[in-house]
């Protein structure tokens, strides 16, 4: 593993609008690249500029914690941050890969959001993350804490192919049930689930099954992108090493979309799976309001809460216009309550 230092200038990433997967309006990368090194990883793509080789180099923010404190000052800010919850995850490098045992940049990161009595998501796939649980409970007493963990599948042996430097699903979900009897919110995140290979009537019910015998608070379900560049030809060089005969199926589901989405048709397909398995299992499928609906603000409450059913919709088969609606009242500058 190479690491290199950097000293970046800001470290909050801040929506446009609220993300209602996470029910979060702020999100940061204290580490740019991954030693996870999952072959599926969208973090891999060019798109999103990560230096060196990914899954060997990675870059850490070392004065992250520094900036962080002086952008949650409220004194001297032209724009008032508004409330929901810190995402600690990364799209480009998980909070709790290795090289946090030594910078220790997350746990310190968490110490500041709880002074400033931030609540705070924490997504990941690492055990360590049991590291901190002392400063998660503290959180989770003053505002809230909810612990999720990403996988594309329950199954040890695939989760050994394709996320070849992380624990082992079983001992992912042993940490949830760890955090889960601290009183602590969690989630399963089963995405991306891999075309043909985890995300079969089986593996999913599979997944849920388990899920729902750790007891988690909700399930969110998401089918895998495949960017041009290279992160297709990393997934695509492992394909060919172990699953040769899936290669003209991908080739019909990923054509040349610029975003790396399969086709339509194969996402309504899983999905349609999913919402016919799930309602075995009293999962919610999204973030209960309960976990956010004594932290927002009204208008991204009522952005949330649209969006959600937006989803649960389109989830089975059906139109809605509520996504528009969501995007509409997230562009005014307004409380709702106060419009006549």
């Amino acid at each position: 593993m190479n690491i290199r230092e950097i000293k970046p200038k800001s470290i909050l990433l801040k929506h446009k609008k609220i993300d209602s997967w996470f029910v979060s309006r702020y999100a940061m990368n204290l580490y740019r690249g991954c030693a996870h090194n999952c072959v599926y990883c969208d973090g891999r793509s060019e798109r999103y500029q990560v230096d060196g080789v990914f899954g060997e180099d990675v870059a850490v923010k070392t004065n992250a914690v520094e900036v962080l404190r002086r952008e949650l000052k409220p004194n001297g800010r032209r724009v008032k941050l508004k409330p929901s919850y810190v995402m600690l995850g990364g799209g480009v490098g998980d909070s709790y890969q290795p090289v946090e045992e030594k910078y220790q940049l997350t746990r310190r990161t968490l110490q500041v959001l709880c002074e400033y009595r931030w609540p705070v998501h924490i997504l990941t796939k690492s055990t360590l993350v049991e590291r901190d649980l002392d400063i998660i409970e503290r959180i989770n007493q003053q505002n809230r804490a909810i612990v999720s963990f990403s996988f594309s599948s329950t199954n040890d042996e695939l989760s050994a192919v394709f996320e070849p430097h992380v624990p082992p699903a079983s001992e992912r979900l042993k940490t949830l049930a760890f955090f889960k009897r601290k009183g602590i919110a969690c989630g399963m995140f089963l995405l991306p689930v891999i075309p043909f290979i985890t995300d079969t009537p089986e593996m999913i019910a599979e997944a849920l099954q388990k899920a729902d015998e750790v007891g988690v608070d909700f399930v969110i379900f998401g089918g895998m992108t495949l960017k041009n560049g290279r992160q297709k030809e990393y997934f695509y060089s492992s394909l060919r090493d172990k699953h040769p005969d899936l290669l003209a199926k991908y080739a019909h589901i990923y054509k040349e979309n610029v975003w790396g989405q399969a086709t339509e048709e194969y996402y309504t397909t899983i999905n349609s799976l999913f919402n016919e398995i799930s309602r075995k299992y009293k999962i919610a499928r999204r973030m209960p309001p309960a976990l956010y609906r004594d932290i927002l603000l009204e208008n991204d409450l009522v952005v949330v809460m649209l969006e959600h059913l937006d989803y649960f919709l389109r989830l089975e088969g059906k139109r809605s216009s509520f996504g528009y609606a969501a995007y509409a009242i997230s562009k005014l500058k307004q409380p709702l309550s106060t419009m006549k």
